[in-house]
């Protein structure tokens, strides 16, 4: 190939690219508008005249219609889109950040700090102190913790991830201990949020969870070219400007945050954050994909919430174990393909 031909070729690449990718997004997206129609249409035991679903969609409803879809159906469906969203977007600023598509922030321990924030509020009656509030300090916790005992004069990703695991396994050991140790009352409510559960969402919920993916996303963007910086390894990458020790650090409280405020309206949805990177990189063609993540996170939520609600003979069940069936066999598959990559 000839030098000037070597451009137009590259030209050539990435308007392909960027094509593959429009139709991967389009594609998401309108399969995500059909997941929420369905939600709106059919979810929940409440018969609801067809007819009367449209206006009571857009909160112009009457009665029982209004209340089932406008206060019930539509806070459901857009929780799941945008709590996967941030799930999938919190997963791919991780797997970015380590270099692994292993490393996520159940993986990290992040999901299971929140967990035994929220159960310890849950069980042991602590006044004045929301689960909500419990769950994002306790992934924040568990994220500054990793750092913290990760550094060694500087962060090592081997070290996050191992760090992450033992501290993951002591908040789950935390979270156990609990749970054994609560009323049963306490254990219900402390067991179906600890699985992920998408029943109860509200407009309130939807409001932080919009806001925290407009801001994620921007800081998202705004850490994309560092984190693309990351797969030289750090001493070319500090050599390329990066900050290196100050960019994986603010990657890692994002990813905590994002994964952690999620986690507080829903409960650790567990998996959607490890598929999400994987699968948006296999569809556009691409390893740094973040906003593609985010919406599959997204597709990948809304459709399990559709399917916890309305499958045969297992529905309703919590949203989290839909994706733990899913998930599983995906993490096998991982850990297969990552242990033959040479």
């Amino acid at each position: 190939m000839s030098a000037d031909a070597l451009p137009l070729r590259l030209a050539a690449i990435r308007r392909h690219e960027r094509r593959r990718a429009t139709g991967v997004v389009v594609a998401l997206l309108a399969a995500i508008v059909v997941f929420v129609a369905c939600e709106v249409v059919v979810g929940g035991s409440a018969d609801i005249p067809l007819s009367d679903i449209p206006l009571a969609a857009i909160g112009r409803g009457e009665g029982l219609a209004h209340y089932v879809v406008f206060e019930t159906r539509m806070p459901r469906a857009l929780t799941a889109v945008l709590a996967g969203a941030l799930f999938g977007l919190a997963g791919q600023i991780y797997q970015r950040l380590v270099g692994n598509v292993l490393a996520t922030p159940d993986i990290l321990g992040i999901s299971a700090g929140a967990a035994a924030a929220a159960t310890a509020v849950l069980t042991l009656g602590i006044v004045g102190v929301g689960v909500q509030l419990a769950a994002v300090g306790g992934s924040l916790v568990v994220g500054i913790a990793v750092f913290a005992l990760s550094w060694r004069g500087g962060v090592a990703p081997y070290r996050l991830v191992l760090v992450g695991i033992g501290l993951g396994a002591c908040a789950s050991a935390v979270t156990t201990y609990l749970v054994t140790r609560a009323d049963e009352m306490s254990v219900e409510r402390a067991l179906r949020w600890m699985i992920g559960s998408l029943s109860g969402a509200d407009w309130q919920g939807v409001g932080i969870l919009a806001a925290t993916f407009a801001f994620g996303g921007v800081a998202a963007i705004a850490l994309a070219p560092a984190l693309r910086t990351f797969a030289l390894g750090d001493d070319l990458a500090a050599g390329l400007g990066t900050r290196v020790s100050r960019v994986r650090f603010g990657a890692l409280l994002l990813g905590a945050a994002l994964a952690a405020i999620a986690t507080s309206i829903t409960g650790p949805i567990g998996f959607v954050a490890l598929v999400s990177g994987p699968l948006a990189s296999r569809l556009t063609g691409r390893a740094d994909a973040p906003l593609v993540a985010a919406i599959v996170g997204a597709a990948v939520v809304s459709a399990a919430d559709l399917v916890s609600q309305t499958a045969p003979l297992i529905a309703p069940v919590p949203t989290g174990s839909i994706t733990a069936i899913v998930g599983a066999p995906v993490l096998i598959y991982l850990l297969i393909r990552t242990r033959r990559t040479p």
